[in-house]
């Protein structure tokens, strides 16, 4: 379950993840969770799922197969470095892709109360 720590919820799945991978809990070759079961699982919309899976996906962490889901990747086909700068860049990528989805609801909201002030007609 993701935690109010201060640390965005994807983050905090991704760590458990990792953790999960490097702890042998989650062995190569072996097929994640769905994205619906895990945001079921940490009690997480979808979309911050997928940016969690997107990060490990850019660290070379799982192989997405187009159709028949997310894998944990082997250990011999990981990038050297362990994608240390592709996960960083991952992880900026899933914050401004937040940014916007909030921006997006806010912007939605403001367009809402100004249609529908309270006492003025529109002559």
């Amino acid at each position: 379950m993701v935690k109010n720590t201060g640390q965005p919820g994807y983050l905090q799945i991704a760590d458990d993840l990792r953790a999960q991978i490097r702890g042998g809990s989650l062995a190569p070759g072996a097929p994640l969770p769905s994205t619906a079961q895990l945001a079921q699982r940490y009690d997480a919309s979808l979309s911050v799922v997928k940016m969690a899976v997107g990060i490990l996906r850019n660290e070379g962490l799982v192989i997405g197969q187009q159709g028949k889901g997310v894998f944990v990747s082997d250990p011999d086909q990981r990038p050297a470095g362990g994608g240390h700068a592709a996960g960083e860049v991952a992880e900026l990528r899933a914050a401004v892709q937040d940014l916007s989805v909030r921006l997006s609801r806010v912007e939605e909201q403001l367009a809402t109360s100004t249609t529908r002030r309270p006492g003025r007609s529109s002559r």
